[in-house]
């Protein structure tokens, strides 16, 4: 059985893609907690500051955790750690030509489609801001759930033939 070869292609840039962005993220947002007066690359105004989002409540823990932990909890993680686990997770799993790989694959995305939709509405409603990073995660997901959703189709389809 085998799948497209552009789904292995736009998965492993994407998750390379998403790992970079996360990781850049976790660096911004350790460095601006070592210095309140860091300076990320992606800082370019008042109103266009990652490291503003990263820092805010909502940049750990999706900013609901805190309710049912102590903010400083080892649970309360950075939405970029979260991050980091989601696409080693996508590009691992997607290694694999099973049926609940691709269930796992698919699910999950949805939930970080899910979780996207409603950091955008905080980054946009709530802190009035716009994060390039953040956005190209939301772009990231988006296209995962895409991939995700053909390798699912394409998987039935393989089956109903050899079937």
């Amino acid at each position: 059985m085998a799948l497209p070869k552009w789904e292995r292609k736009a998965r492993t840039f994407l998750c390379v893609f998403g790992l970079f962005l996360s990781v850049y993220a976790l660096h911004v947002e350790l460095s601006r907690e070592r210095n309140p007066d860091y300076r990320a690359m992606c800082d370019l105004g008042e109103s266009v500051s990652c490291s503003k989002v990263f820092t805010s409540r909502w940049g750990r823990g999706f900013g609901l955790v805190q309710f049912f932990v102590a903010k400083d909890s080892p649970l309360n993680q950075p939405n970029s750690v979260l991050g980091i686990i989601f696409y080693t997770l996508q590009m691992g799993l997607g290694l694999s030509l099973s049926k609940k790989a691709a269930m796992f694959l698919v699910f999950s995305s949805w939930v970080s489609v899910a979780g996207s939709i409603y950091l955008a509405s905080i980054l946009a409603f709530v802190l009035g801001d716009f994060c390039m990073v953040c956005v190209s995660t939301y772009i990231v997901n988006f296209a995962l759930l895409f991939t995700n959703l053909k390798r699912r189709r394409a998987m039935e389809a393989m089956k109903e033939k050899a079937g």
